[in-house]
């Protein structure tokens, strides 16, 4: 997932967010809720932000997905660009791009 920091706030790029489908996976579906309730700010179509007191528990949250085995990489590492450097919180599930 895009992401991008700026004042201690990190937004996940919209285009990257999972989907909330009725009726649609029951993971995929609790991945949706609990990005969403830890978020400071999450609006449909918007960037999703997060700031830096829940860093902790998004990268645990973010580890436990990876491991249930039903989400791919992809959907679950948080990607910055190569000009910001990584916070200490974020590091075990992040990645550059």
């Amino acid at each position: 997932m895009k992401v991008n920091l700026e004042d201690d706030i990190l937004a996940i790029s919209h285009e990257d967010l999972p989907k909330y489908k009725k009726g649609g996976s029951i993971v995929r579906n609790s991945y949706f809720w609990a990005l969403k309730s830890i978020a400071c700010y999450s609006s449909r179509g918007q960037d999703w932000e997060y700031d830096r007191d829940v860093w902790v528990a998004l990268s645990r949250m973010l580890l436990a997905f990876t491991g249930s085995g039903y989400l791919g990489d992809r959907e679950t590492t948080l990607e910055f660009s190569e000009t910001t450097p990584i916070p200490e919180e974020l590091r075990s599930i992040s990645t550059w791009l």
